[in-house]
């Protein structure tokens, strides 16, 4: 995990008021936060490679996240949360809250419409389960893709997602260690597109693995609040 540690550690900027979650990438906040790429891939390399990149920042209460994509072949079709949103236009965000990928880690996948899912994983993923609906609606999302996509659209297009998560609920699923100044969490960052018509699997941190599998947390990079 060397090279992962140096090459893959995203200093997470501290907000000092709640943000607006409205989906725009050049609004004030984001425009003075540094964006990483997605760069690495699972499987053969795509054809279609979007150029995805994502922010984040935090503050006492919350982790604020926005992703930005420049995309085609974009589709969405799951229209509930804990739908299978990684076979849409999705972009994905795994971590552990914390530094020991031991006690487990959260996915948050979201499709370019806005609608996602989050998991936990305990136990080496002996124990896997779903966060409760109540739980879900406390987080705070947003997209800027007005269109319909269930039909695939071919027409390029950058489309942003921006989410909020409350650290509170997390600690209902896992040991969470609270954001602050000196802490460390790991995480991925991931965009997929499983059933479209250009399948691809894009990570920040590189996994060394013979086939697309994004459930590797011993491959996550380094989030360090500051």
């Amino acid at each position: 995990m060397t090279s992962n540690k140096s090459l893959y550690l995203y200093k997470v900027e501290k907000s000092t008021e709640p943000h607006n979650i409205n989906s725009k990438w050049d609004k004030q906040i984001w425009k003075n936060t540094k964006s990483i790429g997605l760069k690495n891939f699972m499987g053969e390399k795509p054809f279609h490679f979007p150029e995805t990149k994502v922010k984040l920042r935090y503050d006492a209460n919350n982790i604020y996240i926005i992703f930005s994509v420049n995309d085609n072949y974009i589709r969405a079709i799951a229209t509930e949360t804990h739908g299978n949103v990684w076979e849409d236009s999705c972009v994905e965000f795994f971590f552990t809250p914390g530094l020991d990928t031991d006690i487990g880690y959260f996915n948050l996948e979201a499709n370019c419409k806005g609608v996602f899912l989050l998991g936990y994983h305990l136990k080496n993923k002996e124990i896997n389960g779903k966060v409760a609906l109540e739980d879900c609606k406390k987080i705070t999302i947003s997209h800027s893709l007005k269109k319909n996509v269930d039909t695939e659209s071919t027409e390029p297009e950058n489309w942003t997602v921006e989410y909020s998560i409350p650290i509170s609920i997390l600690s209902k699923y896992m040991k969470v260690e609270q954001p602050k100044a000196g802490v460390s969490w790991r995480a991925n960052f991931y965009k997929c597109a499983d059933e479209t018509s250009h399948p691809h699997w894009l990570t920040w941190a590189p996994i060394d693995y013979p086939k697309p599998n994004f459930h590797l947390p011993e491959f996550f990079g380094e989030l360090v609040f500051e």
